[in-house]
């Protein structure tokens, strides 16, 4: 597999938590962006987007402007960072997502396609869980005025990756406390 490095998305205002740090919210003793990072943990070089927290992830840190501003200006304040040619663009609240996840998206990424994104069990597609030629996505990035992170990826025709469900999903995304209180839940049953 060619070089890659990893831009997680680990800002935002998360207004469905209440304003709580959900980024830094625990799992499986272990908080949310520390998933993600575990996940990522074959990339060369992790960008962390987002405010300075204390969870143990060594990554370069770097902040959207104006922070909280959305998906969109966090990957632009990310991608400078980027060196390799292959990037992942993740969320920080994935605690079911595996390397093993992100080796079968960096596998569609072969012959002619620019991206590949994980597309869940209703045949969405999760922008905040894919992986992109580098050079694409800064092109792409480049011509875009929008904010929506779908607008701007969507007509990079990514290969569609589906991967079979089970009770952790590896697109399972916690931006609810509910979404939140169910991983908690399926990783530690004897969390209540």
């Amino acid at each position: 597999m060619p070089g890659w490095d990893a831009v997680i998305l680990a800002g935002g205002r998360a207004r469905r938590f209440g304003g709580a740090d959900k980024p830094a919210a625990r799992v499986g003793g272990r908080a949310l962006l520390e998933h993600v990072a575990a996940a990522a943990s074959g990339a060369a070089r992790l960008v962390v987007v987002g405010p300075a927290r204390d969870v143990a992830v060594d990554a370069v840190r770097v902040r959207e402007d104006p922070p909280g501003a959305g998906p969109v200006p966090a990957l632009r304040a990310g991608l400078p960072e980027v060196r390799a040619p292959r990037v992942a663009l993740l969320a920080a609240d994935l605690p079911f997502l595996r390397p093993a996840h992100l080796a079968r998206l960096h596998d569609a990424l072969a012959g002619s396609a620019r991206g590949a994104v994980l597309v869940d069990a209703d045949g969405r597609d999760q922008w905040l869980a894919g992986c992109w030629r580098t050079a694409a996505l800064r092109t792409a990035l480049d011509a875009y005025d929008g904010a929506s992170l779908r607008g701007l990826l969507a007509p990079l025709e990514p290969a569609r990756v589906a991967l079979p469900a089970g009770d952790r999903p590896p697109w399972y995304d916690c931006d609810t406390p509910e979404a939140l209180a169910r991983a908690r839940a399926l990783t530690d049953p004897d969390h209540h």
